[in-house]
């Protein structure tokens, strides 16, 4: 059985799926998502509860939850454990599912139920000041070139109701450091594994608190523990050669900066290279390289006021070098 200090992560989408896919634990997944999509839930149906055969796999297969709840809306809720810089098109991928899935020839489109993606990231990802994004079909800004007078004070800015994706980002939560006021702040905390912020939250959420107790009594099989650790290691496997390719990339993206900055002086540096590490390696390079090319030609003008036959007194003095420097340039 495991403690309460050695409890199996409910950031392993393994795990994640294993509590809140289970019947009994229907109670924890309909507080969860009330908590997330800030709404009454009546009824919550899992549609895929069964565990793959094929998750001993360190390819890391898509372990999601579908669900249907208060018989008008689907969801498909995922605990992303790793960044593979492709979050924004899976989820519009798992969306289009979750609509095109749903009617058949023969029915109608007013038939059509509500379809939300929920995303839950151990990491992140998009460039807002927000641990929660909300993202609908939205309109663009209206153009004054195409814009007609129809005496609407307030334009309608969805243009349907019925596609919703929800990205959560907890290391942006774990910034903030929040309370433990909501029930989003409370299911958050126990996804990050906080116990100080977990005991607050469990004494305030009784569904939560069942979880913790799930947690702690679960008992895996040997198969369900080398899934658990083949899952776990294929994160950390992921996760170093991220951190790997970052640190090649900021020495290679540091090299060409130097080079280029060299060359240009004080003119732009790289402007595009390897996300991240690269990006930081170019500037720090640049910043090197226009310095060194200040440099050289500070020495080209020495040697032109040598050859004009220029005191090295008075060169020293505009140049800002010193006379042994000066010294060196004569020719």
């Amino acid at each position: 059985m495991q403690t309460e200090k050695t409890r199996y992560k409910l950031t392993n989408d393994y795990i994640f799926k294993k509590v809140f896919a289970k019947d009994e634990n229907n109670g924890e997944l309909k507080d969860l998502l009330e908590a997330i999509l800030e709404i009454e839930i009546q009824k919550v149906e899992v549609k895929n509860p069964e565990l793959p055969k094929d998750a001993l796999d360190e390819k890391l297969s898509i372990l999601d939850i579908k669900a249907q709840i208060n018989e008008d809306t689907i969801i498909d809720i995922e605990m992303q454990v790793t960044n593979k810089y492709n979050i924004g098109e899976r989820s519009s991928l798992y969306l289009s599912k979750l609509v095109a899935g749903q009617l058949s020839a023969s029915q109608e489109y007013k038939k059509l139920k509500k379809a939300i993606s929920i995303n839950i990231l151990n990491f992140n990802y998009f460039e807002t000041n927000t641990y929660h994004n909300v993202a609908h079909m939205k309109f663009e800004e209206t153009r004054e070139d195409k814009y007609v007078d129809m005496g609407y004070e307030r334009e309608q800015q969805i243009a349907t109701p019925k596609l919703e994706m929800h990205f959560i980002e907890l290391p942006k939560f774990i910034k903030k450091n929040a309370g433990t006021n909501t029930k989003l702040e409370q299911w958050l905390w126990l996804l990050a594994g906080k116990e100080e912020k977990i005991k607050m939250a469990e004494k305030e959420n009784f569904e939560l608190s069942k979880a913790i107790e799930e947690l702690k009594r679960m008992n895996l099989t040997e198969t369900e523990e080398e899934v658990y650790e083949a899952r776990q290691k294929a994160i950390w496997d992921y996760n170093s050669q991220m951190l790997a390719a970052k640190e090649d990339g900021f020495e290679q993206g540091k090299e060409e900066g130097l080079k280029v900055g060299k060359e240009e002086g004080l003119q732009q540096g790289i402007k595009e290279g390897r996300k991240e590490g690269r990006k930081e390696g170019k500037k720090e390079g640049r910043e090197e390289g226009k310095k060194e090319g200040r440099e050289e030609e500070k020495i080209n003008i020495v040697r032109k006021l040598l050859k004009k036959g220029m005191a090295i007194d008075e060169i020293s003095e505009i140049t800002g070098m010193t006379k042994e420097e000066i010294e060196k340039e004569k020719k």
